[in-house]
């Protein structure tokens, strides 16, 4: 039996769904990988199918001021709108093919696409999303505004945030997407009304969430069709070598911090790297810095910090004293699973919810705004993560829940029942 798992976005994005993937073909299926050329190699390294799409997601998130738009809803709406749009007919065509011959559809987040050629090639889909899409009372959208606890009627609130928020990104990409419905796939438009009842809790939807349940418990005005499996690690190899420079580092010392803020544009890498440097300094604190798709600037780095481009974050994180970070879904999964203290530093989209949500959990200080970011913030936010008892005890106590979870294995008999029974 073939499933076709299409996911996009960055690495952290699509590496959960590597995960699922491999659960899904440990159980006997054959497993195909829609998603970005650049990660080709990377899902390849697995031994799974790959169908490579020609869309850089770095030339989207890297070289945008995303910190500009940080939680605003209607500013992120009309950025996807505008970025999405243009590659719109090519990911239609693109995820028509490669769907070709599926006998099952698993779609994340962001791509859209493959519902309508699920309704075209008349396969059934299962949504598989990193981060809560239904709407709720329990928890406001993963996108926008936090309301604050002392606001009357929240729970309405949460709800209709999460549901007004859908509606504007539906209903943005509406008349592109209904012209790739007519054009490229020959299917009736869709209505406003049919977007509505789409992301309502009662949809008939099947929808699996690969995070925690200790993280975010499933709501009681969630249907039986919304289910949470745990999170989708990949883990590393048995016989992952680090470099030795790195392993010197983490032993001539105490347990350092881990500072990684994703991708950013070029304007904050310096001031960002200074406000780094004095923050560790001024903590006495040794770092870690991570580079990646966009290296922190190209200051003399101190003896006292380790700068990396990569590194695991299954081995690292255990070894941190707390871990300063974006707030990236994947990477807030990692540090929650680490047990380890976390600062987050969100920038863009959800990473505003989950920095909310870690500061809820006691595990981790109230979130800073990059673009609002200081020396003294940071030095604050670090001294707290480290040296308060509770926070300490409360990461430590969720990282064992989320390490005796096995959510690859959970999702991959929902996903097993689905097809034996026609729901999860």
């Amino acid at each position: 039996m073939k499933i076709t798992v299409n996911t996009l976005g960055t690495r952290g994005d699509i590496q959960p769904y590597i995960a699922l993937s491999l659960g899904l073909q440990q159980a006997g299926y054959s497993v195909r990988i829609l998603t970005h050329q650049i990660f080709e190699a990377f899902v390849k390294e697995y031994g799974l199918d790959v169908y490579p799409l020609q869309l850089d997601p770095r030339q989207l998130l890297v070289n945008q001021a995303l910190s500009e738009l940080g939680n605003n809803a209607i500013r992120v709406n009309r950025w996807m709108e505008e970025n999405f749009k243009a590659g719109l007919q090519y990911l239609f065509i693109e995820t028509l093919n490669a769907n070709r011959g599926a006998d099952l559809i698993l779609n994340s987040g962001v791509s859209f696409a493959g519902w309508h050629v699920a309704e075209k090639l008349n396969i059934p889909a299962i949504a598989t999303f990193l981060w809560p899409v239904t709407p709720s009372r329990q928890f406001p959208a993963a996108i926008g505004k936090i309301p604050p606890r002392w606001l009357p009627f929240r729970g309405v609130i949460n709800f209709l945030s999460t549901k007004l928020f859908n509606q504007l990104f539906f209903n943005l990409l509406l008349p592109s997407v209904n012209r790739c419905r007519k054009d490229i796939l020959d299917l009736k438009p869709l209505s406003r009304r049919d977007y509505w009842l789409l992301d309502s809790p009662a949809s008939p939807t099947p929808l699996i969430y690969g995070y925690s349940p200790a993280v975010i418990p499933k709501p009681p005005d969630w249907s039986g069709n919304q289910h949470i499996s745990g999170y989708w690690f990949l883990d590393t190899a048995k016989d992952y070598q680090p470099e030795k420079t790195l392993l010197e580092f983490l032993s001539n010392g105490p347990s350092p911090v881990y500072i990684g803020f994703g991708s950013m544009v070029d304007h904050e890498r310096e001031e960002i790297t200074q406000i780094v440097i004095h923050a560790l300094k001024e903590t006495n604190q040794r770092g870690i810095l991570l580079g990646g798709w966009s290296r922190l600037g190209s200051v003399d780095i101190p003896d006292f910090i380790y700068q990396i481009d990569a590194v695991p974050h299954d081995w690292l994180f255990p070894k941190m004293a707390a871990i300063v970070h974006h707030g990236g879904a994947g990477t807030t999964a990692a540090g929650l699973r680490a047990g380890v203290p976390s600062v987050i530093v969100p920038s863009f989209g959800d990473q505003f919810f989950w920095g909310w949500r870690v500061h809820e959990l006691g595990v981790g200080p109230k979130p800073i705004a990059r673009k609002k970011l200081t020396v003294t913030k940071l030095t604050n936010a670090i001294q707290q993560a480290i040296n308060h008892d509770d926070i300490k005890t409360k990461a430590s106590r969720i990282g064992q829940q989320i390490r005796a979870e096995n959510g690859v294995e959970i999702a991959v008999n929902m996903i097993e029942g689905f097809l034996k029974n026609g729901h999860l």
